[in-house]
């Protein structure tokens, strides 16, 4: 066959092409055996809003002060690109630098981290790409209630996205970029406690708006049609806001039935459930105030800022650089991380000068590199070393 093609006798066969089919979605990692989303039918569609809306739960104090202390700080941490083998740092891409064009870095990682914090699941818009090898080049970050996910046969597989209701490519401009969490995320996995805080924040805003404790005035006298005892509960209580004196006639007679804020324990309630709260988004109870420290040093500082880092910081951090470092968005042999002992764990300096003197005295780095190590300038090439 070969000679045949070679003589012209024969048509050379059409090369085969080798094509590699994969399925880039993420499985569902949460959904528990015998159940199925939808309308109990395989198959079915589910979007990622919880029961429990996202504005609610971030009304609850300490839950902002967690997600302030969550995201501010990953949002302020700079991400640089290194080669997996050398560990040199080289240049970023345009998007390491600014995922979404319109806005600083600082304000989309900001509210990646906040998907992750609440829904555990987060999602960045593929806005452009390279020609030369359709890469992503830009994204847009999408707020979690409007992507909608179609499932598989067994809710095992995500089949596509949909946005707004409108199903998105799987790859290329207006496909989506997933990144996944650790666990369920707040709203899904603490629900209980969250719906308890939010209960307690209302009922202390009630306690605060009424001037004087419920109760109920008793007539003694002949009934008064509803509109007559309605007009005199809107004047008691527009009265009570203006004045701590009331007066009622002969036959009426005002009788407290409630406790006391201090009766009710709103403070102990809301210190109780803050504790509870930083555990159930890993923070410190001391980064919350929820409980009192005595006395913090300097060192005790920086200790406590690794310990931030290793046990709340690194499950979002990782989750982020680890899914920006794949291959569908960085070249093979690259990867992209956060600089976190560059500048959130960066120790004093006169720490950092004693550790670059000894360097210098062992010889491992040169002037030059000790400069660069602290963002310093080059002095340039010696004419004397010609």
């Amino acid at each position: 066959m070969g000679l045949l093609e070679t003589l012209g006798l024969r048509a050379k066969a059409a090369p085969r092409k080798s094509s590699v089919e994969a399925q880039l979605n993420p499985p569902v990692m949460d959904q528990p055996f015998g159940s199925y989303f939808g309308s109990g039918s395989y198959g079915g569609y589910n979007n990622y809003a919880s029961a429990l809306v996202r504005q609610d739960a971030a009304s609850v104090p300490a839950i902002a002060r967690c997600r302030a202390l969550i995201c501010g700080t990953v949002a302020s941490i700079p991400l640089k690109t290194y080669s997996i083998t050398t560990g040199e740092v080289l240049p970023n891409l345009p998007w390491v630098d600014q995922l979404d064009k319109r806005q600083p870095l600082e304000i989309t990682l900001a509210w990646l981290c906040d998907s992750l914090f609440y829904y555990g699941q987060a999602f960045l818009k593929v806005e452009e790409v390279y020609k030369d090898d359709n890469r992503p080049a830009r994204f847009s970050w999408v707020q979690n209630d409007r992507v909608t996910a179609k499932y598989s046969a067994m809710n095992t597989e995500v089949d596509y996205y949909m946005i707004n209701n409108v199903r998105v490519p799987d790859s290329g401009v207006g496909s989506l970029v997933t990144f996944q969490s650790m666990d369920q995320g707040l709203l899904l996995r603490n629900a209980t406690t969250i719906r308890a805080a939010i209960d307690l924040e209302k009922a202390a805003a009630i306690a605060a708006q009424t001037p004087m404790g419920s109760g109920y005035i008793k007539n003694t006298g002949a009934d008064l049609p509803d509109q007559q005892v309605q007009g005199i509960l809107n004047a008691w209580r527009t009265a009570r806001q203006s004045r701590g004196t009331a007066y009622l006639t002969s036959t009426l007679e005002f009788s407290p039935i409630s406790f006391s804020p201090a009766q009710m324990m709103y403070n102990e309630a809301k210190a109780y459930l803050a504790l509870e709260l930083s555990r159930a988004c890993n923070v410190p109870a001391s980064m919350l105030d929820a409980e009192q420290i005595r006395s913090n040093t300097y060192q005790n500082v920086l200790d406590q800022r690794k310990e931030f880092v290793a046990y709340t910081l690194m499950p979002f951090i990782n989750a982020i650089q680890c899914r920006l470092s794949m291959d569908d968005l960085l070249p093979r042999g690259t990867c992209v991380k956060f600089a976190v002992d560059e500048t959130f764990l960066r120790v004093d300096t006169m720490a950092r000068l004693q550790a670059t003197e000894k360097l210098l005295e062992l010889g491992l780095i040169d002037l030059n590199q000790a400069k660069e190590m602290e963002g310093l300038s080059y002095e340039g090439s010696d004419s004397s070393d010609t």
